[in-house]
């Protein structure tokens, strides 16, 4: 079947396939195009863009991903896990002369939310969208167990890790991109299984290795190349990697390494059936990105030990979800909701629950079932009530600002997040100008001037870690760019004790740029979350395949065959 996306205009399949899974589950195919639905659910998303602000319950100040702009009550953590409220207090008597997208924007005007998305996580105020894990610092989608995580996103049962992206199973890892069960490792690059080493593109079970490409079960290598381990740690020494000025140079080096390194069509790894990128030990998922341990799925990223699901963003154990974002964990058949938190089943249109089931249009509800905006009916009555609200959904639908209609099996329009686009992570992996955010529909957050009092200039900091003393905890410290670059540059910061710590055992100098910065330029190196149809660049190869390295880039890539008879 073949339909016109409302929001692209685009024609886009919806396969025999899909149609199984949406009978499987009882929706209609859906009306925007898959890239589309991704979007639309991004921009609900804010992983990065935190303000200070206090709890509307304890009165105490607080980091939170809402500003002081929102309506609604912003709880810290403890308040809003505390029985000190109930949701359903704020519940709303369904209105069937109003669309029911309309009726869930009240709703959302007064019930309150946690402050910061945190599930089970220790010692980490300063960071949101984290679960089971501790000690993290200004970092994203840590879980898994995971323990002095900073600067960070992707992090999955890893330690001691800084300013990485997409890193499993690791510890004392810093600048490692897209790794796996990696030790004592800075600048790695889709590398695995390394330890001790630097600068490294797609190693596989290396140690001591620097500045090499597509190398395996290698010791001793400096630029492809062996050396007996005497002369490997005098060059190390040469090298004088505490220096920030020896590794911009080393950087720049690094940089021609990536280009003129060959790279397998997809990160795809002990998977069958499967296209997408960063793929591991999954079977039949189809334009997948960043999941492991995962079977039956479609449209999905950053999915892992999932089952059955499709158009799904950040979920881990969980199964027959549909178009839902963020951190679900033991839930079951949840459809267009935003943060089923733990042990949630058979709900829609929810947002920020837990332990509940029977959910329809509901907000922070908690250890509840049968409940629609809010209120408690008995179940044959919220059965009733369920099949008349989709009826009118269908007969009286939302209508956006731009003329786009929500019927039932749509998630929320983008217009009713709580986020403007710019502060979601709609804005890293869908980038727009100011212009176009307010053409399309979506609000534009102008970002605050910020004046901090800055004590010591980013140029001025010591080049050397020796030299670095422990003082400089106490400073403000200005970013290099100064706010003139496109990074969300915050053009100040300071360092922790546990930072200053790691940067000295590890003999990294002082970084020179704030937090976002540093992970912007990180984030040039992802891969965007979308396919070409390309052929294999050995001569001679006719094999083609979906990729997700665009053809007018200028790596090497090959098929599975040619790749594995290549690397050494």
């Amino acid at each position: 079947m073949i339909k016109q996306c409302q929001n692209c205009k685009l024609n886009f399949e919806v396969t025999q396939d899909d149609m199984g899974f949406y009978g499987r589950i009882k929706v209609p195919p859906p009306t925007f195009c898959h890239m589309c639905r991704q979007q639309r659910r991004m921009a609900w998303r804010n992983e990065r863009t935190l303000y200070k602000r206090t709890c509307s319950l304890c009165n105490k100040d607080i980091i939170s991903m809402y500003s002081q702009s929102v309506p609604f009550p912003v709880y810290c953590i403890k308040c809003w896990y505390s029985d000190k409220w109930e949701a359903t207090d704020y519940a709303l008597d369904y209105d069937f002369s109003k669309s029911f997208f309309s009726q869930w924007k009240e709703l959302s005007q007064i019930v309150p939310r946690i402050g910061i998305w945190q599930r089970n996580a220790l010692d980490s105020d300063y960071s949101n969208m984290c679960g089971e894990c501790k000690n993290v610092y200004l970092s994203v989608s840590v879980v898994l167990g995971s323990e002095n995580i900073f600067y960070s996103r992707g992090i999955d049962k890893a330690y001691n890790i800084y300013d990485s992206y997409n890193l499993k199973e690791s510890d004392s890892c810093y600048e490692n991109i897209q790794g796996e069960k990696n030790y004592n490792s800075q600048y790695l690059l889709l590398s695995r299984n390394c330890l001790d080493s630097y600068f490294l593109v797609d190693c596989v079970n290396c140690s001591n290795c620097i500045l090499c490409s597509n190398q395996r079960n290698k010791e001793f290598y400096i630029r492809n190349k062996q050396y007996t381990k005497d002369d490997y740690f005098k060059e190390l020494e040469v090298l004088n990697l505490g220096s920030r000025q020896s590794r911009d140079l080393l950087l720049v080096e690094f940089e021609n390494l990536q280009k003129n390194a060959f790279y397998r069509y997809a990160n795809i790894i002990k998977t069958t059936d499967s296209t997408g990128n960063d793929i591991l030990n999954s079977k039949n998922c189809t334009e997948c990105f960043d999941i492991y341990n995962t079977e039956n799925a479609k449209y999905c990223f950053r999915l892992l030990n999932n089952k059955d699901s499709m158009d799904v963003d950040y979920a881990g154990k969980a199964e027959l979800l549909y178009e839902y974002s963020t951190g679900a964990l033991n839930d079951y058949n949840v459809k267009f909701s935003y943060s089923a938190m733990d042990a949630v089943s058979h709900a829609e249109y929810t947002e920020s629950c837990v332990s509940s089931k029977n959910l329809f249009g509901c907000m922070s509800i908690k250890n509840k079932e049968n409940v629609i905006l809010n209120k408690v009916y008995s179940a044959e009555e919220y059965k009733l009530m369920r099949e008349k609200i989709i009826q009118q959904m269908n007969e009286m639908p939302y209508v956006d600002s731009k003329g786009r209609v929500y019927k039932y099996s749509e998630f929320f329009p983008s217009e009713l997040s709580a986020f403007a686009y710019n502060e979601t992570l709609a804005q890293d992996y869908f980038p727009l100008t100011r212009e176009q955010i307010i053409e399309e529909g979506h609000r534009w957050y102008e970002p605050e001037e910020k004046n901090y009092e800055i004590s010591i200039k980013g140029t001025d900091i010591t080049d050397n870690i020796k030299d670095a003393d422990d003082k400089i905890i106490n400073e403000v410290i200005g970013c290099i760019h100064e706010g003139k670059c496109n990074h969300k540059c915050i053009t100040a910061f300071r360092l922790t004790e546990d930072e200053f710590n790691f940067y000295k055992k590890h003999n990294i100098p002082i970084p020179n740029k704030c937090s976002n910065c540093r992970y912007y330029e990180r984030f040039t190196k992802v891969l965007p979350l979308k396919l070409w149809h390309r052929k294999c660049m050995k001569e001679g190869c006719t094999n083609e395949f979906e990729t997700p390295y665009n053809p007018e880039r200028p790596e090497t890539i090959y098929c599975e065959r040619c790749y594995q008879n290549k690397v050494i």
